[in-house]
């Protein structure tokens, strides 16, 4: 196995982010996402002895925190969820990993005391929500967050007898009309060298970067790709929420929001197009309400989610760039007038490097 220059695996405890060891690697690969739990994976070579019992005293999935370094910089941080030991057919032994990202972790936690919030800033609600995953003993894995508000007041239940995850919670919770983007961002601090796993808030969207990114196709943008799909699209929307069982003599109906029609669609020319959504935990008319207006609106034109790869050895680009502005020049058969548009970053994915191909990234991108 040939190792990954630049890359280095730091495996520390997940309580306390301990070191436990840190590891060349091959085969890395890592994406991000604002509004996805990203991943990574790699492969750790197994040439000798020594290092196999180092990395066997090091990795126990679920119970070790994985950092992938490139450079001096932390580009990726999470829970290292599995593990295989692989042979080939030469006898070399590798063991394979695959982590997720920290908002992962809270997909294992649930709500097992009901939680109310009344006229509460919704950034709050989602702090509350982390301090009661981090609160209970062997819960705290370090997620720092600040104190920003987002302005936007709301009333919330999450109901013990519900068991909801936490971060379906938070993510329903941004996903409701005036709502919020969030993701754990893991950095690390320029002056103490500490690695940090930082909760990230913005409402309506996680803006970050002063300065833009120019990217040219022809030139570091090496392909691209840009869907055009209507099998999500809607211009008619009712959500369904939590059933009434209160009443056991009675047949139990789940609540149900308005009809909401956009007419203006329709007179334009569209034929009817019907969508639906469930949030089985919702409980309030006008909480649901929110959930399907804010449906609606996505599914009328659905963001189109173009993609591009960049060539890493011809332009610095690093996990960071979440959130920023880039400006997007391509000149081709398709576009040949020129496309000279900015768009916000939302996703990025980094592939190693293979025969005749450079390391790429690919981006992800929304209109800004």
């Amino acid at each position: 196995m040939d190792l990954q220059p630049g890359y280095r695996l730091l495996l520390c405890d997940m309580r306390t982010d301990q070191m436990l060891d840190a590891l060349p690697v091959t085969d890395v690969s890592l994406d991000d996402y604002i509004g996805k739990v990203g991943a990574a994976s790699a492969t750790i070579p197994l040439p000798n002895r020594q290092l196999a019992a180092r990395v066997r005293a090091a990795v126990e999935p679920g119970r070790t925190a994985l950092w992938i370094e490139r450079g001096p910089e932390i580009w990726w941080g999470g829970v290292l969820w599995t593990a295989n030991v692989t042979s080939n057919d030469r006898g070399y032994l590798g063991l394979q990993i695959q982590a997720g990202g920290w908002a992962s972790y809270l997909d294992h936690r649930i709500v097992l005391h009901t939680q109310e919030a009344t006229a509460v800033d919704q950034f709050d609600i989602v702090r509350g929500l982390l301090d009661y995953a981090q609160g209970v003993d062997g819960g705290d894995i370090g997620i720092e967050y600040g104190p920003e508000l987002s302005g936007v007041l709301r009333d919330r239940t999450y109901r013990r007898y519900d068991q909801p995850r936490i971060r379906d919670l938070i993510d329903q919770l941004g996903a409701v009309e005036n709502g919020f983007e969030w993701r754990v961002a893991s950095y690390r601090d320029p002056g103490s060298g500490r690695r940090i796993k930082q909760l990230q808030l913005g409402s309506p969207i996680i803006k970050t970067g002063t300065s833009e990114i120019v990217l040219d196709h022809p030139g570091p943008v090496l392909s691209y790709g840009w869907p055009i799909d209507a099998t999500v699209q809607a211009n008619a929307w009712q959500t369904r929420g939590a059933s009434d069982n209160r009443n056991q003599t009675q047949e139990s109906l789940p609540l149900m929001s308005d009809l909401l029609v956009a007419d203006e669609e329709i007179a334009a020319g569209w034929p009817r197009l019907d969508g639906t959504s469930d949030y089985s935990t919702v409980t309030e008319p006008a909480t649901l309400a929110g959930h399907a207006r804010a449906d609606l609106a996505a599914s009328v034109h659905p963001r189109a989610i173009p993609e591009v790869t960049v060539a890493l050895d011809r332009i610095a680009l690093s996990p960071a760039l979440l959130g920023a502005t880039i400006r997007l020049r391509i000149r081709d058969l398709w576009f040949t007038e020129g496309l000279d548009e900015r768009y916000r970053v939302v996703g990025l994915a980094i592939s190693p490097p293979l025969r005749g191909r450079p390391e790429t990234a690919k981006l992800y991108l929304e209109a800004a």
